[in-house]
């Protein structure tokens, strides 16, 4: 299986990363929304797509909006991964059309846990 990590932190994208290495995803790493959707276009399709919310040139959320609107991207379950804490911004995310959402500071175990609510865990 491989996921799409897009964060604008290496450090972040390397903690999620190695997690998800380490239950037995490929990995697909970007820095912010349109360097997420070069990868998708050119590395073909994900299983599961981690999302921040807060990153340059496009945000999660605004990255969110275009994939929900891709029909080739539409359906893959995609989990915010963000520091955003406001009900209302998780609420605006899920109404938006992500599937699920963890608030940093995160563990392996709620990453894994809300992987395995999303049916994606190899």
């Amino acid at each position: 299986m491989r996921a799409l990590i897009v964060d604008d932190s290496r450090a972040i994208r390397g903690i999620i990363g190695k997690m998800l290495r380490e239950i037995g995803f490929e990995i697909v790493e970007a820095g912010h929304g349109i360097e997420a959707i070069q990868r998708l276009k050119e590395s073909g399709s994900v299983d599961v797509m981690l999302v921040d919310w807060n990153m340059p040139e496009m945000n999660g959320y605004d990255f969110l909006c275009k994939v929900r609107a891709d029909p080739a991207y539409c359906g893959i379950p995609l989990m915010m991964v963000t520091s955003e804490t406001e009900m209302s911004q998780m609420s605006r995310a899920l109404e938006a059309g992500a599937n699920e959402y963890v608030m940093k500071p995160f563990t392996k175990e709620m990453i894994t846990d809300k992987l395995a609510l999303l049916g994606v865990v190899p």
